[in-house]
């Protein structure tokens, strides 16, 4: 099989769609600041309100919930620091809870937000890294402020019960938000089927444009400024529109509407056949998350090979044109073991042995094949250089 290359590393960014970069293109002359009377303004900021629309019928919510943001970091960094103020201010609810997996913009967040002098409360996973539904309960209560958990997990693929996350949450009186954005144009979100009060997302992760997010805020919900200055986004985001970036994210989110039953069902075939090759081939690996399709997003294969490291596998596949993941691409550079895999209870030495497989729109299931070609042997090279035979 002759060497190809294959972008197996989707959960850390997508390639902009055809058709969101010809839109991108097609609208280029609407360069006026949308806040500004004259006409170019005006058509500025009619396209900016289209894909505000286009984000708000993805998610299922009204168009006026819909903030922009230069990404789900931000989104994210923005609801936790709203319920800080309100702590601030002298709220009796002065504690939050996460999960023990969450992103590092939410988990960074929260670990800066404790030497502040904060209360942050972090709800264990079980073996597949979904969080134990009894522990958000006994950790939320009259004093919670804010519960967020994550939609579907970045590493592992699996997917939380965030309506049930919700439902505790609210049943005590605290507030709810969900970072969405591994989920989004995988598997249906619904803020309504939820009932979230935030949502966070990211436009490159379904094919749009990087630089750009959003924060979902149900009507009169808690809110200060993401960023202090102007008057864009309701006084709650200051700074000139980013016109293109959001015309290319109410294009993803367009695309992603229309085809989000065909991608998931794509997803997952090609996830499938992936790891059925992988055991079948290569001896002694170990599944991190779940295999079922209601529990994982469709798209993520996250797999240990003892005695064989993750960034030696990495390296040898990226000889071969094959590009994938060890443990977050957030926190690339680092030697530590992934914390999400940890959390679920994986041991340091498999936490290390990791390769997470993300596919995309663009993946086909001859990658599949040649991923299978060229797999089984880097795995025994790699682990007859190991100093731990099996």
């Amino acid at each position: 099989m002759d060497r190809r290359y294959v972008y197996l590393d989707n959960n850390g960014t997508t390639r902009m769609a055809d058709e969101v970069i010809a839109f991108m293109h097609e609208n280029d002359s609407l360069y006026g600041n949308a806040s500004s009377m004259h006409t170019l303004g005006r058509q500025a900021a009619a396209g900016i309100e289209w894909a505000r629309k286009e984000v708000a019928d993805l998610i299922e919510a009204s168009a006026d919930e819909i903030y922009f943001t230069s990404g789900a970091s931000e989104s994210n960094n923005s609801v936790l620091n709203i319920f800080r103020d309100r702590i601030d201010s002298g709220d009796k609810r002065n504690r939050i809870v996460i999960s023990s997996v969450e992103h590092p913009a939410t988990i960074e967040t929260a670990k800066y937000l404790t030497k502040k002098g904060y209360i942050i409360d972090y709800c264990p996973v079980d073996h597949i890294g979904r969080i134990k539904l009894d522990e958000l309960k006994r950790l939320v209560g009259e004093n919670t402020a804010l519960v967020s958990i994550m939609t579907g997990n970045n590493e592992s693929g699996t997917i939380q019960p965030v309506k049930e996350a919700a439902e505790i949450a609210h049943k005590a009186g605290a507030f709810f938000h969900t970072d969405a954005t591994q989920a989004i144009g995988k598997i249906p979100v619904s803020v309504k089927d939820i009932d979230a009060d935030y949502l966070s997302l990211s436009g490159h992760k379904f094919y749009g444009p990087k630089g750009i997010g959003v924060l979902y805020a149900k009507k009169g919900v808690p809110l200060s400024p993401f960023v202090h200055g102007g008057h864009q986004e309701k006084g709650m985001r200051a700074g000139t529109y980013n016109n293109q970036a959001i015309f290319g994210i109410g294009k993803a989110a367009e695309l992603a509407r229309i085809n989000l039953k065909d991608e998931h069902d794509r997803l997952w075939a090609m996830r499938e056949a992936l790891r059925k090759g992988i055991e079948e081939r290569i001896p002694d690996v170990i599944v991190n998350g779940s295999n079922d399709e209601s529990l994982c997003l469709p798209g993520t294969l996250n797999i240990s090979f003892p005695s064989a490291e993750g960034e030696s596998i990495l390296l040898y596949l990226d000889l071969e044109g094959i590009e994938v993941s060890t443990g977050s691409a957030c926190a690339t550079g680092s030697l530590e073991p992934s914390y999400v895999l940890l959390a679920a209870g994986l041991d340091v030495e498999l936490a290390h042995g990791s390769i997470r497989f993300s596919f995309g729109r663009y993946n086909t299931m001859d990658d599949v094949a040649y991923v299978l070609d060229r797999l089984p042997p880097i795995i025994e090279k790699v682990r007859a250089m190991s100093t731990r035979r099996i």
